[in-house]
């Protein structure tokens, strides 16, 4: 060192070798010989108390007037002892400092420290440096969609205190912007407290009141939480703001239903009624009396529901419903063709007649109306695929063979049927099949399940749930992907596997999928959390594929 002073590198290896208090006075030395060395400024300035810190990185600022570390770390020392109010000006200081210097302030690299200061704890400046560089070099019409992909940036690197900042800064530039609430909100679904969601939805619904979505999420939050009071309040200040909402309306009632207020939704839905009747608020009255085992009173309802609202095919499908569960075949079938002439675009009410056909032993009835529902609703996947597995079940392969052939010419990109025409291939043959049908559809959720449940069948344990975790990812609305993922982690997971999923595909909140709508929406099923669903899907499952 006394040969070459100047050599920060000469300097660094000298210092490590020492133990702390040596290597503090050494450094005092380093930086003297070196003093354009930001990398020994700061390591002095961390051997340093408080104080003495402090007068280290002012002197560092006068040697190199042009280092944002330096400034960032005169930030990061006062939020770690307290001084937060500081924090906010010493940042604003440096950008004025550093542009006077003639320094370009680069924001993505600004946006790159912040991170790092998220990761190293310092919040107040993650959020100070943020703020002070968000705007920067961005066109007026551009700052709502760059922010937001800021923030989503921020998440992807898991700085979520940046992507706070991020859109509480945004929230101030645009407060009646309900789309920013709205992603605001989500974020903090995903990765803040429920205090903190309910604080920003509180504010939210004040900022846009008329934003159903966000009374929504907030009454919903109170009631995860246990609060159905509060729930209750919050849907009659959304009443107030949103005087005829049907949204409002059907919350308020399912709020009452699933706790067991039976007359406090009867009511609410009779006022919704007179005050804002629609289709939904009907089919939901029809429902509630069903549920409640009060057929009659469902059938009435029905019945006035039809006079107002015949081109709607829910409620046909309802009729139909609770007759054939009276076992009034005849007036079940008459329910589902009355429907079809009202409403011949309606798929389940086709299927819906094919199967009761189908359950009386009419097989070539039940053939008749599903040809008759493919030529009213050409290149239809859903009519195609019953008309494939009725001929399987009546253990007509070859004829389910030829049909599925026809569905893939007229439906070639349609992934619910390529994932079941894999399985209808012999054992040897479905690799090939299923190579086939990624190439037509490679992201579709079907063919990805498809591609998992083979390689379980295969006994290719990590490929399988390597794909199941791919299928959740890409479709996390899938309600079957989450049940045969679930099965899977049952036969082959530890526990933790098992809870991962189910708790994943409860915050997913799944609301489709075949094996999945058909327990969720069965009336004994009406009041089951989607834990329990799960459970009742997973133990539907065969492994026969």
């Amino acid at each position: 060192l006394e040969h070459v002073p100047n050599s920060v590198r000469l300097w660094k290896a000298a210092v490590e070798l020492e133990e702390p208090e040596d290597a503090r006075i050494m450094l005092s030395r380093a930086v003297e010989c070196c003093p354009t060395s930001v990398e020994l400024w700061l390591a002095l300035a961390r051997l340093e108390t408080y104080e003495n810190a402090r007068k280290v990185l002012n002197k560092a600022r006068e040697n190199i007037p042009t280092d944002r570390h330096i400034w960032i770390t005169a930030a990061k020392l006062e939020e770690a002892n307290g001084n937060t109010q500081m924090v906010e000006k010493i940042v604003d200081r440096a950008i004025t400092s550093l542009r006077a210097n003639g320094v370009e302030i680069n924001r993505e690299q600004w946006i790159q420290d912040a991170e790092e200061c998220d990761k190293a704890g310092s919040v107040a400046t993650c959020q100070a440096v943020m703020r002070a560089v968000i705007g920067i070099g961005i066109e007026e019409e551009d700052r709502k969609h760059t922010w937001m992909e800021d923030a989503d940036s921020c998440v992807a690197h898991n700085a979520l205190e940046c992507a706070r900042a991020i859109y509480a800064y945004a929230l101030q530039v645009f407060p009646s912007k309900k789309s920013v609430w709205l992603r605001a909100a989500y974020f903090e679904k995903n990765h803040g407290t429920s205090d903190l969601l309910e604080a920003l939805l509180q504010r939210a619904v004040a900022h846009c009141p008329k934003a159903e979505v966000l009374w929504l999420m907030g009454a919903k939050s109170k009631w995860l939480a246990g609060d159905v009071p509060a729930a209750r309040s919050i849907l009659a200040l959304a009443f107030q703001a949103n005087p005829n909402s049907e949204e409002i309306w059907l919350a308020a009632v399912k709020l009452e239903s699933e706790n067991n207020e039976y007359e406090r939704a009867r009511r609410l839905l009779a006022k919704a009624r007179s005050s804002a009747p629609t289709a939904r608020v009907f089919m939901k009255s029809v429902k509630l009396e069903w549920v409640l085992g009060n057929i009659a009173a469902a059938q009435e309802l029905c019945e006035e529901a039809l006079r107002h609202y015949e081109d709607f095919p829910k409620l046909w499908m309802m009729k139909g419903q609770i007759e054939e569960q009276e076992e009034l075949i005849e007036k079940a079938r008459e329910a589902y063709n009355q429907g079809l002439k009202k409403c011949p675009g309606s798929i389940p009410l086709w299927l819906l007649l094919s199967r009761l056909e189908e359950k009386v032993g009419q097989l070539t009835r039940a053939r008749a109306i599903l040809e008759k529902s493919r030529l009213k609703n050409p290149k239809n996947q859903d009519l195609w695929l019953e008309s494939v597995r009725l001929e399987y079940r009546a253990g007509l392969k070859n004829i389910a063979n030829t049909l599925m052939a026809k569905a893939l010419q007229e439906c070639p990109n349609s992934g619910i049927l390529w994932s079941e025409a894999i399985f209808l291939e012999a054992r040897p043959q479905r690799k090939t099949k299923s190579v086939d049908a990624l190439k037509k559809c490679e992201h579709d959720p079907h063919v990805l399940l498809a591609v998992a449940k083979l390689f379980w069948s295969e006994r290719k344990i990590t490929k399988a749930r390597e794909w199941f975790h791919r299928t959740v990812k890409i479709d996390s609305d899938l309600g079957d992907a989450w049940a045969f993922f679930y099965k899977f982690e049952l036969q082959h997971g530890t526990e933790e596997q098992q809870e991962e999923a189910r708790k994943r595909c409860e915050n997913a909140e799944p609301r489709h999928g075949e094996l999945w709508c058909e327990v969720s929406k069965d009336i004994s099923n009406w009041q089951r959390k989607i834990g329990e669903i799960l459970m009742l899907v997973a133990a539907k499952i065969k492994n026969t594929f």
